[in-house]
């Protein structure tokens, strides 16, 4: 994603990189039944659509603003043509509020103009739904992204989805996986080969969307100082989780991006202690349904990166989290919402620099 000097992210977690492990989440009544959306749409070279569809988060079916309901940060990326919107409700109201910027998308992005260097099949891309409150287990949350599977179909005709993760029952099937047997890795994907499991076949206009849940999952990105993509794909392999000595959880592709490539890793959390022998750095530890996970940090991902680019003669230009720690999101959401900041993406600078 962007490593631009003025966007917030790259700012405030260039300087957290090497932080201590976060502090247990606090305990509010609404803070115990949050959970988040990353939700990912085709777009990101049209500002004003790209805000629509946070705001149409923030209100239910009847245009009523939904008061447990907040989106912390909007994440844009002009070469993907993708934007992430970081959506944060309590259980009760995330299917609507995800539902509204669904279909807010689906109405005006169309699949027919999008060009872009990132992989997708969908104008929303990506449904992943993710616990962040104590009285909310993954379970709640793939309950959830099934219904919305569902009614994005019935409220978008024409629209088609796959599951993934703990929505994908009785397999769990990860995303890796489900984007693979989907085709979404390829330049040029054939949606009549294409069977969804929810939906009738993709339609140009409105792509194949994914949606899922499971324990958070951190997006952390690594710009190298080169152009020869093929040298990233190395590098992505070597760290990528499942090569032997790569990083736990971590999936990784390397793409062209500003002049450069990116190492865009997508950070699954693990269930149990992080691996001993890669404990240089500490590990963002965290709680679901009692049971205790984890995730590599950014500071040990950029650090391999650099190790591995730089045996090649290649510098790292930058390091960009998208988004938050699952601390950090439960944290700034219970803050936003007890201020009545639905907007909150607008204010974020303003509050934490």
């Amino acid at each position: 994603m962007s490593l631009h000097p003025e966007n917030w992210f790259f700012k405030f977690h260039q300087r957290n990189l090497h932080r201590p492990p976060d502090r247990n989440m606090s305990s509010t009544a609404l803070g115990r039944r949050l959970v988040a959306c990353l939700l990912n749409v085709s777009e990101a070279r049209r500002k004003d659509v790209v805000e629509s569809v946070a705001r149409a988060a923030l209100l239910n079916s009847q245009g009523v603003k939904q008061e447990d309901t907040t989106v912390l940060n909007i994440f844009n990326d002009h070469d993907y043509n993708r934007s992430v919107i970081t959506i944060v409700a309590s259980i009760d109201s995330i299917r609507e509020a995800v539902l509204s910027a669904c279909q807010k998308a689906c109405s005006l992005i169309d699949m027919n103009d999008h060009l872009g260097v990132h992989p997708c099949l969908g104008a929303v891309d990506l449904v992943p739904i993710y616990p962040l409150g104590e009285d909310v287990g993954v379970e709640m949350c793939a309950q959830e992204a099934q219904a919305v599977a569902q009614e994005l179909t019935e409220r978008v005709p024409g629209s088609s989805v796959f599951l993934f993760g703990w929505a994908d029952s009785p397999l769990r099937r990860g995303l890796a996986v489900r984007r693979k047997e989907m085709g979404w890795f390829r330049k040029n994907p054939d949606l009549e080969a294409i069977r969804p499991d929810v939906g009738p076949e993709p339609q140009r206009r409105f792509g194949l969307t994914g949606v899922g849940a499971g324990p958070y999952v951190m997006n952390c990105n690594v710009t190298i100082d080169t152009r020869d993509v093929a040298l990233g794909r190395s590098v992505a392999a070597a760290i990528r989780g499942s090569t032997p000595g790569g990083l736990p959880g971590v999936q990784v592709l390397a793409l062209p991006h500003e002049g450069a490539v990116e190492i865009a890793c997508n950070v699954e959390s693990m269930e149990g202690p992080p691996p001993s022998h890669l404990m240089d750095e500490p590990w963002p530890c965290f709680s679901v349904d009692g049971r205790p996970y984890c995730h590599a940090p950014a500071a040990l991902i950029a650090a391999r990166v650099a190790e591995l680019a730089g045996s090649q003669g290649v510098g790292v230009r930058g390091v960009a989290l998208v988004g938050f720690t699952p601390h950090e999101c439960r944290d700034l959401a219970e803050l936003a919402l007890s201020r009545g900041m639905g907007e909150f993406w607008k204010q974020q600078g303003r509050i934490r620099m």
